[in-house]
């Protein structure tokens, strides 16, 4: 009995004190009704203000006063901050905290689904912008305790599914609050991505180019249904256009698709906020010049554990190098300017979050910037810079109390007040009691050591080398021992609990037996250690900002360590393949300048030109790639529908593919980048030239006519995938056509009709981007290239192009060309094909070797193509099989990969051939371009070297001593105990025109 009074007595003791620390009797959460003074702290009023022994006064949620001369009512509670500071509390401006999903997700492997599944909104279920994330909300409590443990008071929350994905509410994570309190915007924001529902089937959009299209059809559709004449209601569009005022967020995710969002905002007078993924670095120029404030994760990659030498050889460079600059990423958007906020959305572990964010200031992002991320440019971005974000009168009272620079490693937030509610996530004045202590008590002398962090202290006690088993807890001042006796057969516990005074720890003692006593536990003094003085002066384990490997163009192996420029060039003593009347030219020099080839003849001279001696070498045209799908992004098919003449892939030209440097190291200047064969019409091409380094739109040649791709037989009536979409057959290969060049036609009828004002309707039709580039085809302005194979179908389309009054330019594959060549001179089409490709499936049956030299015998327009991003940079050796399968001239099946592209592709008046005035793409090879031994030397783009063998040795050499470099970091930062991961193959996806796969 007298034990348990005495625990009573402790108990209650111990609650009178806790009192003193917790104004009020949670300890945990507290809310407050009158004034509240948190004094004599560091205060962060804004980024950029700072007051010293300050006070923040707040009533009610709302701050009353911020200074260092503020009067505090006398009915104040008041909480000392001495040695603190504080910050305003974070702003995730991207987030899907709260957010109550869906449960209707589809199986996967489910069967396609083409129509929407709704009634009454937009023809498309993965357009949503008629979700609300209000309509939807489950406040967690133990998501938002993570949240408000690394600084964050507010979020904007959202559903991130859909490519349009709805609308977003800006919320306070306070717990003692209600959502009539909490939301401070119930729909504030109107959410983009380039990615699917997860909860629909709809197949299409089935790729990124898909996806862009689909967004700019809801523009143009928008723009329409405003008009109010709609025969139908549609709901989707009615919210689409209700949000317009919303702010704009598109997560846009890598670099590119920042760039790619960017062009759609542009195109449409949207300025989107864009949520990036960390390696905006990477192309740093050009995201600065899209003029977007961007949403930054701090998700950086955990170092590769390469111990195993063998596993090791799968990380590819790229991946080593971007584990070591990611951390600068930051540092680098504030060096170029680049408006940015940040986000947890990306980590995995919400500690992680405030654990990277101080790896991103110790790697060079200016604290300022940081603390501006956080809390004043998301408060502008929301439209609240008058109640978040800063400390200032009529401000919410979110702050956060932190043991010092909350940037410092060791820094702690003790607490994370939401709209003046108190989050107390580590008590604050906690004295420290660490440290080695002789302890006394029952006649007998302990070693005493308290060790560990401050919230979780350990206690070890020792005697004559005998370890005690010791537990200790610590609610300051008050401390619990519980030790065990050594007696191991029957073992008891002594009880010690008190509290510090003075210099010493003492209190009371309860013996096994149950014998009162006391006890005192009095610090030793420690002694310097020499040896550690002598580290400290040194700075021996003072960790230090690592290298930053050099960004390269692009950021990969084999790229440019400064990006590529023109020059003035001066080849002398080729033998020169013109690819013109003039043929081939012994001992001939080709001057080059800005670009351009100025000068062919004999003992040129030119200043200040790099001489390039080409004695015994070749100088050819860059070859070009008629039918090529390297370099692009996320899908080579929109197979989601049998017409995808909306998409571009211009759109998704992916500028960091290794192939593009591949093929110009096989002498390819340009290919033409086509959309699969997955739909009897497909994508826009993309004519680009091969800029290694360069942006994709300074790749693409904007001047160029236009091309789009149409395919014909198995691959379209889908024998090899067995989807159910319509056409199943060949005849309804040629229905689809049929019926959308009718519709096209009708379309344009009615566009003509209301442009020339004679009709009483004045309402607008609607503006079908399908449509529009249909009637491009039928008015000459677009030109198809058909992948085709068996002759009845080939004869089939240029009918029906002749009976709509247009013709096809080219017809690729084109394997049974041969069986009517006559017919295709008389259409004027030509004929791409491969050079000795057969029976790899059913319809390559009748394929021979010697088509390409028939199709040309019968005066066709004939050029080789790849279709492969390995047979690409052997073109050369393709063309050479054209002398051997049917006599061709070495010139004539040269101008197989040079010319005759050109000319299918109508830019043979500025490439294809070494003409002056023509585009300097050149190549120069070691040998006869047509022979196997032959090697390109230097390629050459509109005056550019962008592949040099000469350098090749020194550029191989770089790329080992930088995986060496990175290898031995990597196994440094394994030594010191950092999280590691799995070595990772990058797979390299080469596109064929029958890739089908979801985005």
């Amino acid at each position: 009995m007298r034990f348990i009074k005495f625990l009573f007595l402790i108990c209650f003791s111990i609650s009178i004190q806790a009192q003193d620390y917790f104004p009020k009797n949670d300890g945990v959460k507290q809310s407050f009704k009158n004034h509240v003074a948190i004094t004599n702290a560091t205060i962060y009023v804004s980024s950029t203000q700072k007051l010293e022994k300050a006070t923040l006064l707040f009533k009610e949620g709302k701050i009353l006063e911020v200074g260092t001369t503020v009067s505090i009512p006398k009915n104040a509670t008041i909480i000392d901050a001495t040695g603190k500071t504080i910050y305003a509390s974070f702003i995730d401006v991207f987030s899907e905290f709260g957010i109550k999903k869906p449960t209707d997700k589809p199986e996967r492997g489910s069967s396609a689904q083409y129509d929407a599944s709704r009634e009454g909104y937009y023809w498309n279920d993965h357009i949503k912008p008629d979700y609300n994330a209000f309509e939807n909300l489950n406040y967690e409590s133990k998501s938002a305790e993570k949240l408000r443990a690394i600084g964050f008071g507010t979020v904007l929350s959202h559903h991130n599914d859909g490519v349009i994905a709805g609308t977003g509410l800006l919320w306070t994570l306070n717990d003692d609050g209600n959502n009539a309190t909490r939301i401070l915007n119930n729909k504030i924001s109107q959410h983009f991505t380039f990615s699917r529902s997860k909860f629909s089937r709809q197949s299409y959009p089935s790729s990124l180019m898909g996806s862009m299209a689909l967004i700019r059809q809801v523009y143009h559709d928008g723009k329409w249904y405003a008009q109010g004449t709609s025969e139908t209601k549609d709901l989707a569009l009615e919210s689409f256009n209700a949000n317009k005022n919303l702010i704009q967020i598109f997560n846009a995710g890598d670099k590119l698709n920042s760039l790619r969002a960017s062009k759609i905002g542009k195109e449409f007078g949207v300025n989107y906020l864009i949520k990036g993924n960390g390696n905006e670095f990477e192309k740093i120029n050009e995201i600065k010049n899209t003029g977007a404030t961007y949403i930054i994760p701090l998700d950086f990659p955990e170092a590769y554990d390469v111990s195993d030498p063998y596993l090791a050889q799968q990380v590819s460079l790229s991946d080593m190098k971007f584990w070591n600059q990611a951390p600068f990423n930051l540092r680098i958007l504030a060096e170029n300017n680049v408006p940015f906020v940040l986000t947890t959305y990306d980590n995995k572990e919400a500690k992680d979050f405030l654990e990277n964010l101080r790896k991103a200031v110790f790697y060079g992002l200016p604290k300022e910037k940081a603390i501006a991320a956080l809390t004043e440019t998301p408060a502008k971005l929301m439209n609240q810079s008058n109640s978040l974000g800063t400390l200032k009168k009529g401000a919410l009272a979110n702050f956060i109390i932190v043991s010092g620079d909350i940037f410092e490693k060791d820094s702690k937030i003790h607490e994370n007040w939401v709209q003046g509610n108190r989050n107390i996530l580590d008590k604050m004045n906690v004295e420290d009691i660490r440290g080695d202590y002789n302890l006394v008590f029952n006649n007998e002398s302990f070693d005493l050591k308290i060790s560990g962090e401050l919230e979780k202290l350990e206690a070890k006690v020792t005697k004559d080398s005998l370890n005690y088993g010791t537990k200790l807890s610590y609610n300051q001042p008050w401390i619990n021992l519980v030790i065990r006796t050594k007696d191991t057969i029957n073992s008891g516990y002594y009880r010690l609990t008190g509290n510090k005074t003075f210099n010493y720890l003492e209190g009371k003692a309860v013996l096994e037996n149950g014998t009162e006593t006391t006890w005192r536990a009095t610090k030793r003094e420690v002694s310097e250690n020499p040896d550690d003085k002598k580290k400290e002066d040194n700075n021996e384990d003072e960790p230090k900002v690592p290298a930053m490997v050099p960004v390269t163009y692009p950021n990969l192996a084999f790229g440019n360590n400064q990006k590529p420029q023109q020059e003035t060039l001066l080849f002398k003593n080729a033998t020169v393949w013109t690819g013109e009347k003039e043929g081939v030219l012994k001992e001939t020099d080709v001057l080059i300048e800005n670009g351009k080839i100025v000068k062919i003849g004999k003992s040129l001279s030119a200043k200040n030109a790099k001489e390039i001696n080409a004695t015994g070498k070749h100088l050819t045209a860059g070859i070009i790639d008629e039918h090529s799908h390297i370099a692009i992004s996320n899908g080579v098919n929109e197979g989601g529908q049998n017409s995808s003449a909306e998409v571009t892939i211009e759109d998704v030209v992916n500028s960091d593919d290794i192939n593009i440097y591949r093929n110009l190291a096989g002498g390819v200047t340009s290919s033409n980048l086509l959309h699969g064969s997955a739909n009897p019409i497909g994508g826009r091409a993309a004519f680009v030239k091969l800029k290694w380094g360069y942006s994709p739109e300074e790749m693409i040649v904007k001047d160029a006519p236009k091309y789009i791709k149409f395919a014909l037989g198995e691959n379209v009536k889908q024998s090899n995938w067995g989807s159910g979409r319509f056409p199943q057959s060949r005849m309804g290969v040629e229905q689809v056509y049929e019926d959308y060049f009718t519709r096209a036609l009708e379309y344009d009828k009615e566009w003509k009709t209301y442009k020339s004002g004679k009709t009483k309707n004045k309402v607008m039709p609607r503006f079908d981007i399908e449509m529009e580039v249909l009637n491009e085809i039928i008015n000459k302005k677009r030109f198809i290239t058909c992948h085709s194979y068996v002759q009845s179908e080939i004869n089939m389309l240029m009918k029906l192009a002749e009976r709509y009054n247009f013709r096809i330019q080219t017809f690729t594959h084109i394997l049974e060309g041969y069986k009517l060549a006559d017919k295709m001179a008389e259409h004027g089409v030509g004929g791409s094909t491969f050079a000795d490709w057969w029976a790899y499936k059913f319809e390559v049956n009748d394929a021979i070797p010697y088509n390409a030299a028939l199709m040309k015998s019968q005066g066709v327009m004939v050029s080789i193509n790849s279709d492969d991003a390995e047979m690409s940079r052997r073109l050369n050796q393709e063309a050479a099989k054209a002398v051997k399968y049917g006599n061709v001239p070495e010139e004539e099946a040269w101008n197989f990969v040079t010319l005759n592209p050109a000319k299918l592709l109508q830019v043979d008046d500025k490439v294809g051939s070494i003409k002056v005035g023509k585009d300097a793409d050149v190549v120069l090879w070691s040998d006869n371009p047509l022979s196997i031994y032959a090697k390109a030397e230097k390629t050459i783009v509109d005056g550019t070297i962008f592949y040099d063998l000469e350098k090749e040795n020194e550029t191989l050499a770089t790329i080992q001593k930088q995986r060496s470099e990175l290898i031995n970091a990597l196994l440094e930062a394994k030594n010191k105990g950092l999280k590691t991961q799995e070595p990772k193959k990058k797979e390299i996806k080469h596109y064929h025109c029958d890739t089908v796969e979801e985005f």
